[in-house]
């Protein structure tokens, strides 16, 4: 009899380690850290020629510095602060235009429920975004023409906001929609590609 309730007692202790454990994986899982990745590049490493821009057909004046096929990288973004609504998506390179920066890509509107964007998949208008307006003019992501010398370093940014997704109208600037976003942001993550003109 009393080895039959040592064994109840220790199965129950062995319970309580069990659900201990799983909670606190749980706990850990929840409190992940809101964070932006890419399947393209690694954080703080140089990208792929594709993800360059690439001069319009018939161009009249060719940017010789625009290099690639406009791919835009895989995105990817997890840990998202409670209470957010839609995500905002950035694209800047503050070393652009001998150091004012180039805007190459604003959006918002990202509903809460899309979490990663496939490679390719912004490099035209989608559904799934508002497109504001880059230096370029364009609402998709535009890439970089970087000049020949010191790589630039091209700054992406995913912010999290409690405004509807279909709050803010196209076309925005990058100053513009900040200037929408002032009591909005929840957080913000940010990943940073290498890019110069090859050799």
């Amino acid at each position: 009899m009393l080895a039959q309730r040592q064994s109840k007692i220790l199965l129950a202790a062995g319970g309580m380690v069990l659900a201990s454990w799983a909670l606190s994986d749980f706990v850990y899982a929840a409190a992940a850290p809101f964070a932006l990745t890419s399947a393209t590049f690694k954080d703080g490493t140089m990208m792929p020629k594709k993800v360059a821009n690439m001069n319009a057909p018939n161009a009249p004046m060719p940017n010789p510095n625009c290099v690639g096929e406009n791919v835009s990288p895989q995105l990817s973004w997890g840990g998202a602060p409670e209470g957010t609504k839609s995500f905002a998506l950035t694209m800047v390179d503050p070393e652009g235009r001998g150091g004012l920066g180039v805007f190459h890509w604003v959006s918002y509107g990202i509903p809460a429920n899309v979490t990663s964007f496939a490679e390719g998949e912004v490099s035209k208008a989608s559904d799934k975004y508002v497109g504001g307006k880059s230096t370029q003019g364009v609402g998709n992501y535009s890439g970089p023409c970087t000049p020949p010398g010191s790589p630039h370093h091209y700054t992406f940014k995913i912010i999290a906001t409690d405004l509807d997704p279909k709050e803010l109208p196209p076309g925005l600037t990058l100053p513009e929609f900040e200037a929408k976003l002032a009591g909005h942001a929840k957080g913000a993550a940010g990943l940073v590609g290498l890019f110069v003109k090859p050799q």
